[in-house]
């Protein structure tokens, strides 16, 4: 018999291994499982996700491992969607919801089971439980508190299919894709749907982003305990010192970490971290820990490495703060989505305007979007499972849309100005300076729930001077 892996040490079992490997094993069944903490929020989840699509089978894959390096695998993060449905983080699995005849659905879920030690597959096979234990399909139906079924016979069940018709969360897992005939744009409207459905956060997913921030708060302040090693070694350690704290916290960082020191801070997504942090530069650290149930927090503070702000780096910091107060002034309930992105918009406008960079009156730059040159981006979007949640979101409900207590948001106003940009004084060249919170629209404004970290320069200045000290 052969294990299949070209190049193998050992090309061949005999049958006096395979029968060895085969006996002796405890039974190790867990029957002391219970349903997972977010279960019965995911059933409601699936319910209103049921009533959009009555008469029609729905069909939403986690994904698959894929291959890094020969036969090592990248980290495996299950496709939200599933992970908002069913609170489960498994691979090679899937989620249907089978139509009834009144209406409804009933949801199943498919899971890779545990190998039968009854055959060589559990020590031999190429993501042998050997490796890694994995759940029975019993156990896995008390922890999801759904009926689960081998995801092995999934492709033959669903190109078996007849009866409603179909649609399958595209791009996920080819397989399963391949096994039914759908219609593209009908299924991008499940997807959108999706996303629909996570823009108002339960009470349990504000619990999950509070943990999330809270650690992060955390891991803000292990880098500013730490700079001065940064100091002596490059934007490197910064990342290291924060994703220690993602790891013991949580699962890990929920977006690769931004690093930026210097002129790296006017880099919008710098994540190569590997520059030098110097003394009398900012330092823009723009990082999240993702909690193991996969809620992600995304915070930004602009720091200054020797520990206080120069005249130049204050004016352009205080001019972003008072920016991002204006946006975060207009985030309540019945509030268009859109505000808080123009009114920091319009305050970074008027400041440019006021340093001569572009071409006013206020108004009239902003109407034109010329602070765009030194902005770059939007003020902000929404958070939660994935760092820009609901990106498929249908867009009358999203930035057309108007905000609802649960969504939880961030607002991060920032200036860069690049260090090759000739239309600015060269001592401003190479700054960037970007201040994001994570807020939670509530019932009559907003909770800041970033608010633990320091935000005004004086604060900053104070904060790292306790720690340094």
């Amino acid at each position: 018999m052969s294990n299949r892996r070209k190049n193998s040490l050992y090309p061949q079992i005999s049958a006096e291994l395979s029968a060895l490997m085969r006996t002796g094993w405890a039974d190790t069944e867990r029957h002391d499982l219970r349903p997972a903490e977010q279960a019965p929020h995911a059933a409601r989840r699936r319910a209103a996700l049921s009533a959009r699509f009555p008469g029609e089978r729905l069909v939403i894959p986690s994904g698959n491992l894929k291959v890094r390096s020969n036969d090592d695998t990248y980290p495996f993060r299950p496709y939200t969607g599933y992970v908002h449905m069913t609170g489960d983080q498994a691979r090679d699995g899937a989620l249907v919801l089978e139509p009834r005849a009144d209406g409804g659905h009933d949801a199943y879920c498919y899971q890779l089971p545990r190998d039968s030690r009854g055959d060589d597959e559990f020590w031999t096979g190429a993501h042998a439980e050997l490796w890694g234990r994995r759940r029975s399909l019993a156990e896995s139906e008390r922890v999801l508190g759904l009926p689960c079924r081998d995801v092995r016979t999934a492709v033959a069940d669903l190109a078996a299919a007849s009866g409603p018709r179909t649609r399958i969360v595209r791009g996920i897992d080819p397989a399963l894709e391949a096994a039914v005939t759908t219609d593209a744009g009908r299924d991008a409207e499940l997807e959108d749907a999706l996303s629909d459905l996570r823009l108002v956060k339960d009470a349990w997913e504000l619990g999950e982003l509070r943990k999330a921030v809270d650690s992060t708060v955390r891991g803000f302040t292990d880098v500013v305990a730490e700079l001065s090693r940064a100091i002596a070694s490059s934007e490197r350690w910064i990342e290291g010192t924060f994703f220690r704290r993602a790891r013991l916290e949580g699962n890990s960082v929920g977006y690769g970490s931004i690093c930026a020191a210097g002129e790296h801070a006017t880099i919008m997504h710098w994540t190569d971290n590997d520059g030098p942090v110097r003394p009398g530069d900012l330092l823009l650290l723009d990082a999240g820990v993702e909690t193991h149930s996969l809620y992600t927090a995304d915070v930004t503070r602009t720091l200054p490495i020797s520990g206080t702000f120069t005249p130049l780096q204050r004016e352009i910091y205080d001019a972003v703060y008072e920016a991002q107060e204006a946006g975060m002034a207009t985030v309540k309930p019945g509030a268009p989505y859109r505000a808080f992105h123009e009114a920091a918009q319009r305050h970074l406008a008027a400041r440019l305007v006021d340093w001569g960079f572009i071409e006013g009156p206020a108004d009239r730059a902003y109407e034109l979007g010329l602070q765009r040159r030194f902005t770059m981006a939007g003020t902000g979007h929404m958070l939660g499972l994935d760092v820009h949640d609901c990106a498929r979101a249908r867009t009358e409900e999203y930035v057309d849309g108007v905000l609802e207590p649960g969504m939880c948001l961030t607002v991060e106003p920032g200036l860069y100005f690049q260090a090759d940009d000739l239309t600015v004084p060269e001592e401003w060249r190479g700054i960037g300076v970007r201040i994001e919170d994570d807020l939670v629209v509530t019932d009559d404004g907003h909770e800041n729930l970033s608010a633990g970290l320091p935000r005004a320069a004086d604060e900053i200045e104070a904060w790292m001077a306790r720690l340094a000290g």
